[in-house]
């Protein structure tokens, strides 16, 4: 958790400038953790289909080994059933044929046998898929715990960002507030030269290496990474949402999996999964459509778009945009495909 710590003076309020820097370490502690319930759940609903596929494998079995099990029976209860009656007895030894009640006994023992192999085979089959089932089932559980910690975590993080979020925006209103009632001021004071002192005053965004809305750059796109760009582009303004991934809000991870899902490549919905996506490219031989990471533990990825610029999903409050490489704590690229 991060707090609101005292100003440089006690008797200074924050700045803007100085919450937004508490509302970026905030967030650099959240999104690894989302990152991490990204995994989990992937992995959760991986163990849960496998779940479901023994389960669906052990059904059948349990059918046969029942099956195998009445005609064992059925077998040797009509062996014994025919091999009792001293009419039977009398008309195969009558036949001249003395061996054929013993040849009779070892068939049907034979046949017997054989199913009862199949029973034991069958049996040690279902028995190893109800082994598997419990481990998966296990883990399951397991993760189960983890995810619901992750979001108890997550949540607690969340709220914290809003808070500074919200401190930040009342603070920047005000700031914003104090520079129009001085530049009207100024504006009375010199009206002789309004014009000029309009120019120069007008509000001040400031520099900004994110284009909210903006076109890519006019690059050449060609190739799955070229298709995972362009899709990638079209996302822009789009929300961001913790855990989503498309197609009307992403975070950074859904984004570029929903993106290069355009192009024909799966891409699982977390970081760690996608730093081993592909090939490493080095940083002077990007191409669109290259998943760019961020932080030194890849906690955040974006998709490389040309021009020095990647288009990602920055944090809970923001919406999908493009933004300066250079600017960036970047930490490594790969080409998936």
């Amino acid at each position: 958790m991060v707090a609101v710590g005292p100003a440089a003076h006690a008797d200074a309020a924050p700045s803007a400038a100085d919450v937004q820097k508490q509302l970026d370490a905030a967030w650099e502690k959240l999104e690894p953790v989302i990152e991490q319930y990204n995994k989990v759940r992937t992995e959760l609903a991986a163990n849960q289909r496998r779940s479901a596929e023994l389960s669906r494998k052990i059904e059948p079995l349990g059918k046969t080994v029942d099956a195998s099990r009445a005609q064992v029976q059925e077998i040797l209860a009509g062996y014994y059933k025919q091999a009792g009656s001293i009419s039977t007895v009398n008309a195969l030894l009558s036949r001249g044929s003395p061996t054929a009640l013993g040849d009779q006994l070892a068939l049907v023992n034979q046949v017997a046998d054989s199913e009862k192999r199949q029973i034991t085979r069958l049996s040690a089959q279902q028995a190893s898929y109800y082994a598997g089932k419990e481990k998966v089932d296990a883990l399951i559980a397991i993760q189960q715990r983890q995810q619901a910690q992750l979001a108890a975590r997550k949540k607690a993080i969340d709220a914290e960002i809003k808070r500074l979020d919200a401190l930040r925006k009342k603070i920047a209103a005000a700031e914003m507030a104090k520079a129009a009632a001085e530049a009207a001021a100024a504006r009375a004071a010199a009206a002789a030269q309004s014009a000029a002192t309009t120019s120069s005053t007008s509000p001040i965004t400031g520099s900004s290496p994110l284009f909210i809305g903006g076109q890519c750059p006019a690059v050449p796109i060609t190739g799955s990474g070229g298709v995972a760009a362009k899709t990638a582009c079209k996302q822009i303004g789009k929300p961001y949402v913790w855990a989503a991934n498309g197609p009307d809000s992403f975070d950074c991870s859904g984004l570029t999996q929903y993106a290069w899902a355009a192009a024909g490549v799966h891409l699982a919905h977390y970081t760690g999964d996608q730093w081993t996506a592909g090939v490493a490219v080095s940083r002077d031989n990007l191409r669109t459509g290259d998943l760019v990471f961020f932080y030194s533990d890849h906690h955040h990825v974006g998709i490389y778009v040309g021009n020095g610029l990647l288009v990602h999903a920055p944090h809970t409050g923001d919406v999908v945009r493009m933004a300066q490489l250079a600017d960036m704590p970047y930490s490594g690229a790969r080409r998936p495909g």
